[in-house]
């Protein structure tokens, strides 16, 4: 597709993105638990669900048609900045998440921490806009986004007004990347053009980071600037102080971020690995990063509560996330056996045995490899073995594939598919579709076993003598 017009037909599939969520987005008198049935019983219905699935299908196929990065940079960060613009004044959109963060501000300027009460204890003035099942959850977020929260509430004093400073905010997080992108790309040596394009492209950033708003953002905007940094002063102290700085905002945000901080610390050394030389240059980033943390939780009167409330994460059950799909297939087999199994906890506790083990053999391979692509996979790891994986959590490795991967088509399809699975109020597909979507992710989980087992085997056969 020539690369103009693949600009106009994302920007026409944004138009209907916004048109979508005008007619049928999660405002805060929609449904709180709405379904595809009441969307397409709506005065609306049959337009909204078609604006969504048009909207959603011609801005990932100009995404996927020029997945190289297109003419240039320039064209790259102009091209999205069309893309971004319609749905900069739609409604919040696939997401009820943004009435959780000005709740969560609300309670905590009312003295109420949100790590220890759910939003229903101040109770929240709009409290009637947040998910049922979110209200009396405490804040699975870090200091730092509270923090913030607090400030748009107090700021905003409106529901209306705090929903557009979120969304700003979340433009900021976009810029922010867009200049940290091409940084990482050329230490990487990866192109700039298709870096920002992969990452600041995707329909996930318009339909979900955007149009949602989502936190998901600012904590990338962190993440990718603070490797950013690492990664173009090796050796320089100073600098990678800054960088796990950046990288500790980043887990202040969403502690999943966290993830990253290792493979930042090789990153940091010069030099070939040497274990005296990690301790030099990589402590300073360590060190740098629980600066930020600890600073900012102190700062802002609050505790280390936030990390416990990630289990709470758990409590939505979708197919999305593999070990849960797994738990999922389990029992619909055992069942016409008469056998009544919740395999969830276990496939959930064994997946995440398996992220430890697997993100130590990553950051062990990255020693003498790159690390900042092997940071992408920890993040894909992350992800894809968590209890719950909402699609906007692609975005994280996402962002740093696009500037480090040579081969790109495998997360591209998995940010493709995961644009299509969250209609324009919030709902969920998944949720309806279990008994097809939980066994065929388990046997895509399947097949991507055994494959693995074959290369690791293969890997390890002797090369035949000529």
């Amino acid at each position: 597709m020539p690369s103009h017009l693949a600009r106009w037909t994302g920007l026409v599939g944004s138009m209907l993105l916004a048109l979508s969520a005008f007619l049928g987005g999660a405002f805060p008198s929609g449904p709180l638990r709405s379904t595809p049935v009441s969307i397409w019983q709506g005065a609306n219905g049959p337009l909204v669900l078609a604006a969504w699935v048009v909207g959603t299908g011609l801005m990932a196929y100009a995404w996927w048609a020029l997945r190289d990065g297109g003419p240039s940079t320039r064209w790259a960060l102009v091209t999205v900045g069309l893309w971004l613009l319609p749905l900069l004044v739609a409604p919040p959109f696939g997401s009820r998440d943004v009435y959780a963060y000005a709740c969560q501000g609300a309670s905590f300027t009312g003295g109420i921490s949100p790590y220890e009460h759910g939003v229903s204890a101040l109770p929240c003035p709009w409290l009637d806009t947040v998910s049922v099942i979110w209200r009396d959850t405490p804040a699975p977020y870090g200091p730092l986004f509270v923090l913030v929260a607090g400030a748009v509430v107090k700021v905003g004093g409106s529901l209306n007004a705090s929903i557009v400073l979120f969304r700003a905010l979340s433009l900021l997080g976009v810029v922010l990347t867009a200049w940290a992108l091409p940084v990482l790309a050329r230490r990487a040596g990866v192109p700039a053009k298709r870096a920002v394009w992969l990452a600041l492209g995707s329909p996930l950033v318009a339909a979900h980071l955007i149009g949602g708003p989502h936190n998901d953002v600012l904590m990338l905007a962190a993440l990718v600037g603070g490797l950013a940094v690492v990664a173009s002063h090796p050796g320089r102290r100073g600098m990678l102080l800054v960088g796990g700085l950046l990288l500790g905002v980043a887990v202040a945000i969403k502690v999943t971020a966290v993830v990253v901080v290792p493979f930042a610390a090789l990153a940091a050394t010069a030099g070939p690995y040497r274990i005296r030389t990690l301790i030099r240059d990589g402590g300073w980033v360590v060190g740098g990063g629980a600066a930020a943390v600890v600073g900012v939780t102190i700062a802002g009167g609050l505790d280390f509560g936030w990390v416990g409330g990630l289990s709470q994460g758990g409590a939505a059950i979708a197919w999305t996330s593999p070990p849960t799909a797994v738990g999922q297939t389990i029992g619909y087999v055992a069942a016409p056996f008469g056998g009544h199994i919740d395999a969830l906890p276990v496939t959930r506790g064994i997946a995440v045995v398996l992220l430890a083990v697997l993100l130590v053999w990553l950051w062990w391979r990255a020693r003498t490899r790159d690390p900042l692509f092997h940071a992408g996979l920890a993040l894909a790891l992350t992800v894809a073995l968590s209890p719950v994986v909402h699609p906007w959590y692609w975005t994280w490795p996402l962002f740093v594939l696009a500037a480090t991967a040579r081969r790109t088509g495998w997360f591209i399809v998995v940010a493709l598919v995961g644009s299509f699975l969250v209609l324009p109020d919030g709902t969920g597909l998944p949720r309806y579709t279990k008994t097809v979507g939980a066994p065929l992710m388990t046997l895509l989980v399947i097949v991507l076993v055994v494959r693995l087992v074959r290369s690791a085997r293969a890997a390890r056969q002797p090369v035949a003598a000529d």
